[in-house]
């Protein structure tokens, strides 16, 4: 159907209006860039105006906000990663070392009765023990073993404790460990800790 609302020609603008047109939009849009946008958005104020009409502090407060949620969220993520790390290498920390063991036993021993308690280790292997009783002292021999080397006893150290702690070095290899004796009239239990690089542990009645 034909339209009659078609404008002519000469109602068009020219091609040199157009670019005119573009060209002040263009302008226009920089100076709203310049005098508004960097200053309210930056805190950058080239012309001045922004300080002028209160644009450039709000630019600034804008940025200074920024830099402030930039750098905590920094923190954040630096504190998450040492965190890990840390909780990485507390796990790797509690963790023994390849070969190593550790055994808690306890023993009752009736007035005047003994018992004995030995772990297996290669020579210069270590162990680190703690014994105690629960009440009284007890005769202790602390010694060693090995039907391989045909040794039938070596002594460490001998006593009469209620407690004992150390670190025991084989001497070879063999079976070592600790002799106890209960000499007080009441019956008495005692406990033993070990850890250290050992095969076995046994409890010799």
């Amino acid at each position: 159907m034909y339209n009659s609302n078609i404008p002519s020609q000469q109602e068009l603008p020219s091609t040199g209006r157009l670019i005119k047109s573009t060209i002040i939009a263009a302008v226009a849009a920089g100076i709203l860039l310049i005098a508004v946008v960097l200053p309210a958005e930056y805190g950058i104020d080239p012309t001045g105006i922004g300080k002028t009409v209160g644009l450039k502090k709000m630019g600034e407060i804008k940025v200074s906000l920024a830099q402030e949620l930039a750098n905590e969220t920094a923190q954040k993520q630096a504190k998450a990663v040492a965190k890990e790390e840390s909780a990485q290498a507390s796990k790797v920390d509690a963790q023994p070392a390849a070969g190593t063991l550790n055994h808690e036993m306890k023993v009752t021993l009736a007035p005047d009765e003994g018992t004995e308690i030995k772990v297996a280790m290669s020579k210069e292997s270590k162990v680190q023990y703690t014994w105690w009783t629960d009440g009284g002292k007890a005769n202790f021999d602390t010694h060693a073993d090995s039907k391989k080397l045909k040794i039938n006893y070596h002594s460490y150290n001998k006593g009469s404790k209620q407690k004992s702690e150390g670190t025991l070095v084989a001497a070879f290899d063999g079976s070592h460990g600790w002799f106890w004796r209960n000499r007080t009239p009441k019956t008495m239990i005692i406990t033993l800790i070990v850890n250290g690089d050992y095969t076995d542990i046994k409890h010799f009645k």
